[in-house]
């Protein structure tokens, strides 16, 4: 078996590597360098690497941003960086390993480690020579890893011993059409601008700022099994942020944020305008408001918030790679086939789609869901970033484990990548969410899931119940080190009273919990669907991500207050909003 499997390696590593297109010098220069690297870097009684991979990726960002009507902050960064992967061994057993341990290298005092930035203007010899650098540190880094993991393998044993290092995956060649990257600096700063003056009409904010930003990368990536793809992809945003003190001192801060993946998508002056008045009312209610208990009992998220509250409870366990880490918690290793959620919930991620409807009731929740135009999903991309096709994937059908987010790193029960391995700037791609859909077979309206609320508020005797309308985003703990936990932030939430129904807006509290015991407690979900669009964080970098839920009933959910700093507002009122005190004269 092992003979053939070096036979097989050799044909493939012989044939020649598809022509680069025409108008692709950079993937021409970074196919030319890795044939040498494949062809002659070998070091004297070492096996040569039976794979490589290079990415470049570039970065455009822009942005305009004004405070209080006054324009604050411009940038046009334009960076790239390299990235190189060897591997030694072979598919079965290689250099990699998900023991932190074997990966962590402080190595020598004087070790030069080689720049990953690469040049700008396309030089293939420059390129070449940043590729060149890398690839021989990563090499002889791969060759130690490689014989410190095999002496590791003779001492100690090891879980899933048989599992491979690395999924065979089928070539792909691929060159997106280059497109423009609009941006009009003057006409955008002249609208932040205009927008963030508004904040001057409420006096009791001392933060109002407006952020227009747009963010284009363009990546290239070939390998060595023959891969070659060129992509694009540019988001552009609306930042709104503004800030507020409540009479106890606690720190009430506030923002929206608009996303699109061209400039007509964000809003118009008009919207922007309307949501800087939502934005300092809602935050001016919650100077008002008044500060609620620890509480445990029933809630409803609403359906940004539940977008949130899925990606970091289960989306983040169902990351491929934190299955084989011994560090991990791995809440679903060894799971697939078993009942993990509700069985009226299913969880999908499908980086192919583009787009989705918001389908949202009425302000008052009474009336039909009303749907609304289509919105641009941060989390969509053709292929990832190992140059595998993005595809769809069932993880949870009907409460059932189906499968996980897969890079080419292969885990137990799922051995093959299904297009989710994704990174930013020099971070090794993992399994990643990209477009996070959450579906249900038991919905109703959004009127009735209040009704459902008070139903069980009763039946807990409980004096209230809650809803949870926004989140400013959440963390989660997946290492088996300390709980396995998640916090949220929200910042829009409602008691409801458990006799009249009556909504009060409170604050200074967290959404606190264990994953699998909260998501269980999960009765029903609206017949409406929000998107959340944002950016995650994890180990291989912040990539865009979205989620797209319905809104959430749940039996049973824990807030804990939140830490609050007892300091005093602005002591005299800003110089828009004061009033003169005529001055005094004497004869």
């Amino acid at each position: 078996m092992n003979k053939l499997i070096a036979f097989t390696i050799v044909v493939m590593l012989a044939l020649p590597l598809p022509a680069a297109e025409p108008d692709s010098p950079v993937l021409s220069a970074m196919q030319a360098e890795l044939s040498r690297g494949m062809a002659r870097l070998k070091l004297k009684g070492y096996e040569g690497p039976y794979f490589l991979a290079y990415a470049v990726r570039d970065y455009q960002q822009r942005s305009v941003g004004a405070r209080f009507g006054a324009a604050v902050d411009k940038n046009n960064n334009h960076t790239r960086q390299a990235w190189v992967e060897v591997r030694v061994g072979d598919y079965q057993v290689d250099n990699t390993s998900s023991d932190r341990e074997l990966q962590f290298d402080l190595g020598d005092a004087d070790q030069w480690d080689p720049p990953t930035e690469a040049p700008l203007d396309d030089d293939p010899q420059a390129l070449r020579a940043t590729l060149w650098l890398l690839t021989d540190s990563k090499y002889k880094r791969a060759l130690a890893a490689y014989a410190k993991k095999r002496g590791k393998r003779a001492t100690t044993i090891t879980e899933d011993e048989n599992l491979p290092s690395f999924s065979r995956e089928p070539a792909a060649h691929h060159v997106d059409a280059t497109t423009g990257f609009a941006w009009d600096e003057a006409s955008l700063g002249a609208r932040a601008t205009k927008a963030s003056g508004l904040f001057k009409q409420y006096p009791d904010l001392f933060e109002g700022a407006v952020k227009i930003s747009g963010d284009r990368v363009t990546r290239w990536f070939v390998n060595s099994e023959g891969t070659g793809v060129q992509t694009e992809r540019t988001i552009y945003a609306v930042h709104l942020s503004a800030a507020t003190r409540a009479k106890d001192g606690m720190l009430l801060e506030h923002e929206k944020d608009f996303y699109g993946r061209t400039l007509d998508e964000l809003p118009d002056d008009k919207q922007l305008a309307d949501t800087v008045a939502v934005l300092a009312g809602e935050l001016r209610a919650l100077r008002e408001a008044k500060l609620v208990d620890p509480y445990t009992g029933p809630a409803i998220l609403m359906e940004e918030a539940a977008g949130v509250f899925f990606h970091e409870t289960v989306g983040h366990r169902l990351e491929g790679e934190r299955q084989n880490d011994e560090k991990e918690g791995r809440t679903f290793k060894g799971q697939v086939g078993r009942h993990v959620l509700p069985d009226f919930l299913s969880v999908i991620d499908d980086p192919t789609v583009r787009t989705a409807g918001a389908l949202q009731a009425p302000a008052e929740g009474g009336g039909p869901a009303i749907a609304h135009k289509p919105i641009s999903l941060n989390g969509w991309y053709t292929f990832d970033d190992e140059g595998v096709s993005a595809r769809k994937v069932t993880l949870v059908d009907n409460g059932v484990l189906k499968d996980y987010l897969k890079s080419r790193t292969p885990i137990t029960g799922s051995l093959r990548s299904n297009g989710h391995g994704r990174a930013e700037g020099t971070g090794d791609p993992m399994g990643r969410m990209a477009n996070l859909f959450l579906r249900s077979t038991r919905k109703v309206s959004v009127g009735r899931l209040k009704e459902m609320l008070l139903e069980e508020v009763r039946r807990q005797g409980k004096p209230f119940g809650l809803i949870i309308r926004d989140i400013t985003g959440g963390s989660t703990n997946t290492s088996n080190f300390g709980y396995q936990a998640f916090k949220g932030q929200p910042r829009l939430v409602y008691r409801v009273d458990a006799k009249t129904g009556a909504e009060t807006l409170v604050r200074g509290v967290e959404m606190v919990g264990t994953p699998l015991t909260t998501v269980s407690r999960i009765v029903a979900t609206s017949d409406t669907e929000g998107v959340f669009n944002g950016f995650c964080g994890a180990e291989s970098g912040f990539v865009p991500v979205s989620t797209v839920a319905p809104a959430v009933l749940m039996s049973e959910i824990e807030l804990q207050r939140t830490q609050k700093a007892a300091e005093r507002p602005p002591l005299l009122p800003p110089p828009w909003g004061d009033t003169p005190i005529p001055s005094k004269t004497r004869r």
